[in-house]
């Protein structure tokens, strides 16, 4: 009896031992596809930090204006994609609300890299 117990516990620890215990096959563990990063990423500098007047001078009157609480979305869109920044004061609470977050899109939701949908609303 001891035997067939030993004998049990034995292939219990070779069958676990076998087993990553992550659940997750050999192929969903390999490495995808590199996400290529931009590498014009001064672009993104004419948005983020900016004030919403160098905006509009960049890129003209924004498609959307909406202020929610203490923060502002201005949206710009052309035939290509959309740009979506988000505007909030500093935290002390003094100064001008600036450029904290920005989105980019093609016009059917698709990725864009964000230095070329800002070329290319500032061509328009």
């Amino acid at each position: 009896m001891k035997a067939r117990i030993a004998a049990v516990a034995l292939a219990a620890l070779l069958v676990s031992a076998c087993s990553s215990g992550s659940g997750i096959t050999g192929a969903a563990r390999r490495p995808g596809p590199a996400v290529p990063v931009p590498t014009d990423v001064p672009l993104t500098t004419a948005v983020m930090g900016q004030q919403a007047d160098r905006l509009f001078a960049q890129f003209g009157a924004p498609t959307l204006d909406i202020s929610e609480g203490r923060g502002r979305k201005v949206q710009f869109a052309n035939g290509t994609c959309v740009l979506d920044a988000y505007l909030y004061p500093p935290e002390n609470g003094r100064g001008s609300p600036t450029v904290t977050f920005m989105e980019t899109r093609l016009r059917d939701g698709s990725p864009i890299d964000p230095s070329s949908c800002i070329a290319s609303l500032r061509a328009r």
